[in-house]
């Protein structure tokens, strides 16, 4: 049995309490994980090309406001 079956197995044998108390750890931790992730893409230049482009869009009169 591989490790994700296990933590499968594991989740399955949790009370309701203990798997209210997984969610919202899982949901801190992968909101860490994004922001992380986030941070090192603006870093190495990932989301430039991106942001220039909707910068131009705005520019151009393509964008509305919510």
């Amino acid at each position: 049995m591989g490790k994700l079956e296990q933590i499968e197995d594991a989740i399955r044998a949790l009370s309701g309490a203990e798997l209210q108390k997984l969610r919202a750890w899982f949901a801190d931790f992968d909101a860490v994980n994004w922001d992380r992730q986030l941070e090192q893409d603006l870093v190495n230049g990932r989301l430039k090309a991106l942001a220039q482009r909707a910068l131009a869009e705005h520019a151009a009169g393509k964008t509305t406001f919510l």
